[in-house]
Order: C-alpha cells, then structure tokens, then sequence
C-alpha cells in the first residue's frame, strides 16, 4: 500500500517540487497546505502517514503545527526548512519530529529522509503498543497480587 503524504508549504512551487518527487517514487500526497493551521485541518481530516512540514509559514508556524499534529494525532513530521541555524534546529526537537531538511532538497535527500522517517515512525509506534501493554500486564498482575493477598489474609 503506498504510502500517504501531506504537504505542509507555503510556496507553491517548492510544494509542485516536493509532489512529483515523492509521486515519481510511488507515494500517494494526500493533501497540501500552505499555512499551519491548513495544515492541522488536513492532518485531521485525512490523516496521512507522515507530513512534510516547512517551518517558516503564515498564520501558525511549521514548528507550532507540528507541536499540535504530534500532540493530538501522533503523525510523523519531516521538517522542511531554509533555516540551517542551531537554534531552529533546537527548536525541531519534538517526540514526533522524525528529521530535518534544508532547502533546497534535492530528490535523493528527499527521499532518502522520507524512508528513514516512515521506518522511524513505524518503530516509535511498535514500541510505544509494546509498552501500553506491558503496562497493562503489570496492572493485571498487580490486581492478581492483591486479590492472592485478599484470599491469603482470610
């Protein structure tokens, strides 16, 4: 099944750009946005497998957006940004923040980072189900211990 895709830029034709590239490697682009809170929208709606979001865009920012699509939806973002400078890259560090490409991207860098965040992904959401139920083993476990303790103590 391919995978879906939403863009999250506020220039049109970096946003054409990065649409043929990820089409001409079998990705299905779900949706395109060119401002944060557009994007928040769509992610709801349509939810996509991983959003490529640039960072400098109107209204909400990339940074902002990606907060609220990881918070709420638990998306994979792939930043896209003209901003090299250490503090944007400080900035970028969200739970689901699964890289950071400086523009321009080439088709190779591109993809390349969109496999790594997919696989990234993938793997965060395994271990976050390994430990929901792990938890839940414990839970029940300890509901076993205080029942053993009710029936040991009449």
């Amino acid at each position: 099944m391919k995978k879906r895709i939403l863009i999250a830029e506020d220039e049109p034709i970096i946003r054409l750009d990065l649409k043929v590239m990820l089409w001409n490697h079998g990705y299905e682009v779900v949706g395109e946005a060119g401002d944060g809170d557009r994007a928040i929208e769509l992610a709801y709606k349509l939810k996509p497998d991983l959003v490529l979001m640039d960072i400098d865009m109107p209204k909400l920012n990339g940074l902002k957006a990606s907060e609220v699509i990881g918070r709420q939806l638990d998306i994979p973002v792939l930043l896209i940004t003209a901003y090299s400078q250490k503090q944007f890259v400080e900035k970028s560090k969200q739970d689901n923040v699964m890289g950071y490409l400086v523009k321009p991207v080439s088709e190779v860098s591109l993809i390349s980072a969109v496999i790594i965040a997919l696989q990234q992904a993938e793997r965060t959401q395994k271990l976050k189900l390994t430990l929901q139920l792990t938890q839940e083993q414990i839970q029940k476990r300890k509901m076993i211990e205080r029942a053993k303790g009710q029936l040991d103590g009449k």
